[in-house]
């Protein structure tokens, strides 16, 4: 009797057993929440970025925010953003006030297109926070040349883009407020958590505040709020993890990038092989330098199919294959129609996020998951592609 093929998830966390001890060791110590590891955590993520101030947060939501209030961006201020993106990004705006103006993709990084910024800048125009789908970072000279000219604020969504890298320098280790996911998926994972790294050490005071109900501590027992904070502390357990995380990063990146480099190998043969050479299916950048492939991602040419995307999901499911969206157009949202957007202001980013799929990636797979998830997928498209 013949058994089918492991299920292939479309991402999983990698934790060695030296991870495990280390959470255990935090347990027994008695100290599990914000404390000692969550400070080395801090340090040596600032060490990281090159010694900027580096502060952690129970996720990679509240670093967006509150680096929104460190830039005192509120009600009645515009943000100018991508409608592509985990609907957090333009959530954090709407939070403090102010409002998400959407800006269509580039088609071909699906990140913001960054020379049709200038046309939407208006005098409520406060920042601009671009978003790095999937590890790739935008043109950041572009950015910032930008930001510069109108007097903007720069709050990059970097939450996919842990060890991406823009001219050989770490993404977070120059420009604005730079904010980081430690999600499960992520690259780097604390489980749930981020970070954000900051200018000054006035701006990281202040995100503490912010971080902890607005609390400053004097002496033993004196105590003072002065801004209006939340509850969004990462606990010690969580800091471990990403210091153990962190010594695993370089190998994780390097078997990123080399499963993503048979993605497009594999792809490609399956597609000669099947006779589906003239097929639509959009690859993403072929970038090696300074994308961490958090995610590898292609279009369906669904107006080439007689199927849906969802169709083509859950026949790869039946497969044991994992897929993931990542993301229908934020425009598309019952909350976003109703506040006036509309998917059609931006059709590259209606397009894409109709027709975006996540492939699985993620360091514990094997060379022949990638081989098989190149064979099935050209299967079905060949299916179900219109004669």
């Amino acid at each position: 009797m013949s058994t089918s093929p492991a299920f292939i998830p479309f991402t999983r966390p990698s934790f060695n057993q030296e991870t495990i001890d280390a959470v255990a060791e935090v347990l027994r110590s008695g100290w599990v929440t914000s404390g000692p590891k969550l400070a080395e955590f801090e340090a040596t993520l600032s060490e990281y970025f090159g010694g900027r101030p580096v502060r952690c947060f129970a996720n990679g939501t509240a670093t967006m925010k509150i680096a929104l209030q460190v830039a005192g961006i509120g009600v009645g201020d515009e943000v100018i953003t991508t409608p592509i993106s985990w609907v957090a990004t333009s959530n954090v705006i709407l939070s403090v006030g102010a409002k998400p103006v959407f800006i269509d993709i580039d088609p071909h990084t699906r990140n913001i297109d960054l020379n049709k910024v200038a046309a939407a800048i208006t005098p409520k125009t406060r920042a601009i926070m671009p978003v790095y789908l999937a590890g790739l970072p935008v043109n950041m000279d572009q950015l910032y040349s930008i930001a510069k000219q109108h007097n903007l604020r720069v709050i990059e969504d970097a939450a996919q883009a842990f060890g991406s890298q823009w001219q050989g320098k770490k993404i977070g280790s120059f420009g604005d407020l730079v904010s980081f996911s430690f999600q499960a998926n992520k690259n780097l994972t604390t489980v749930e958590g981020g970070c954000l790294v900051f200018n000054n050490d006035d701006e990281a005071k202040l995100a503490e505040k912010f971080r902890l109900q607005g609390l400053t501590r004097q002496g033993m027992d004196g105590m003072d709020v002065d801004v209006l904070g939340g509850k969004d502390n990462l606990t010690d357990v969580n800091a471990v993890i990403g210091l153990q995380q962190l010594k695993q990063l370089p190998a994780y990146q390097a078997r990123r990038a080399a499963l993503a480099r048979q993605y497009f190998d594999a792809i490609r043969a399956e597609l000669k092989s099947a006779g589906l050479e003239t097929l639509k299916i959009e690859l993403p950048v072929e970038n090696f330098t300074e994308s961490n492939w958090h995610m590898f991602q292609v279009v369906l040419p669904l107006d080439e199919l007689n199927v849906d995307r969802a169709q083509v999901m859950t026949e790869l499911k039946e497969l044991g294959i994992g897929t993931g969206v990542h993301y229908p157009a934020i425009t598309s949202f019952t909350l976003y129609k109703e506040l006036g957007y509309k998917t059609s202001d931006t059709p590259n980013a209606q397009r894409i996020g109709r027709s975006i799929l996540t492939l699985p990636l993620f360091p514990g797979m094997a060379d022949a998951d990638i081989t098989r998830i190149a064979s099935e997928l050209v299967g079905i498209l060949k299916k179900h592609r219109k004669n």
